[in-house]
């Protein structure tokens, strides 16, 4: 049975003080297994107050992450990929400390638009350095996934394939997962569901996003064909909804993701929409397997 969670960007843009216990209990209210933390910024977590309210409403925890130009680790220059290494390693720690056990994203590179192919150097230094990051956190009992994004976030990884091939050239003796996102796949993959299939069990995460950001089912996804690939693999892992508006996110996330116009702008009914929308997805392919 998978289980069904939520990105907090749906819910907030800080997580210190209590806006993050404020997030936990919304989790819980609309009807979700797990909250997607956003860890850009690890020392900006209130590790205390936000692993009691987790605790208290019985609610589990990921999160995900995506580098900067600062903190690049498929960056040429050396200083960089260190910063990247070091920041990923406090993000582990942190995602430890809430009792976490999957850790997703850009992670391999900035999650921004490049100008150039990726560099071979820099390729090398991101399988290098996820290599060791792995063990790291297989050793605080996490899983790291690497998110598969369109060519605007990054030049690294852009498809399942690529995610594939990636994973095998890193070959780490801990094994790591391929993070689909239906948004970025409505872009990159010609038909998706194939794409699903062929990295079957690599998948480790999955992100549900609409084409254009908001409601589900109002844009050009295809969900039937999505959520019967993901019967026919057997996928049994995370599955979280993952929606942005520049009226809740911070605005460099906003200005990154080019978030510049709003298909919503509060939570909670598109949380709760979200949730039962899933549910109907997951219920209609198992429907269709036995027809």
């Amino acid at each position: 049975m998978n289980r069904i969670g939520i990105h907090g960007s749906v819910w907030s843009g800080r997580w210190d003080g209590e806006e993050g216990v404020r997030a936990v209990h919304r989790t819980a209210e609309a009807g979700y297994d797990f909250l997607e933390l956003p860890l850009s910024d690890p020392k900006g977590i209130a590790v205390e107050n936000l692993r009691h309210a987790l605790e208290k409403s019985h609610v589990g925890v990921t999160a995900s992450l995506g580098l900067t130009a600062e903190t690049d680790i498929s960056s040429p220059d050396e200083s960089i990929v260190q910063r990247g290494i070091a920041h990923l390693e406090e993000a582990i720690g942190v995602l430890r400390d809430l009792g976490g056990q999957d850790l997703a994203g850009v992670i391999f590179s900035a999650m921004r638009k490049y100008t150039a192919p990726a560099d071979p150097r820099g390729i090398a230094h991101a399988k290098e350095a996820l290599r060791v990051l792995a063990g790291q956190a297989h050793r605080a009992g996490i899983r790291l996934h690497l998110e598969v994004v369109n060519r605007y976030e990054s030049n690294v990884i852009n498809t399942g394939d690529q995610a594939v091939a990636f994973l095998q050239d890193v070959a780490s003796p801990v094994p790591l997962g391929v993070h689909l996102d239906t948004y970025h796949m409505n872009i990159e993959e010609g038909i998706p569901g194939r794409a699903i299939e062929r990295c079957g069990g690599n998948i480790g995460y999955f992100h549900v996003g609409e084409s254009h950001r908001g409601y589900l089912g109002t844009g050009t996804v295809n969900w039937g064909e999505i959520f019967r690939a993901l019967r026919r693999i057997d996928y049994r892992g995370p599955i979280a909804f993952e929606s942005f508006s520049s009226a809740v996110v911070d605005a460099n996330l906003s200005n990154t993701l080019g978030v510049w116009r709003n298909l919503w702008s509060e939570g909670e009914n598109l949380a709760r929409h979200a949730r039962g929308f899933i549910a109907a997805q997951m219920e209609a392919a198992a429907r269709a397997e036995v027809n």
